[in-house]
């Protein structure tokens, strides 16, 4: 049987076992390598309320959540998307900093 994908899908290499980690949505048990973590900075502080402080001179703190998603629920919220054969295949070459 053919595999689709080199590394089938994963980022462990010759690892062995990986530990699994529960989806933040729908509660799966996925192995720590295939789940797509996301971080975002979360506020406490309602926007609107947030801006009106910042403009008085306030400090409203910003806090890092990362969440990890299983490969179908970051499909389904946008996070990832479904790429063609043809461009899965292409490998991206790294872009230089300059």
């Amino acid at each position: 049987m053919p595999k689709k994908r080199e590394s089938r899908g994963r980022r462990k290499g010759d690892k062995g076992s990986v530990t699994r980690v529960q989806c933040d949505n729908c509660g799966a048990m996925v192995p720590e390598d295939k789940v797509v973590c996301v971080t975002r900075m979360y506020s406490p502080v309602d926007p609107q309320l947030a801006s009106e402080l910042e403009k008085k001179g306030a400090i409203v703190m910003k806090y890092p959540v990362t969440k990890c998603y299983c490969i179908n629920c970051a499909i389904f919220y946008g996070i990832i998307k479904v790429r063609s054969e043809e461009e899965r295949k292409r490998a991206n070459p790294l872009q230089k900093l300059t």
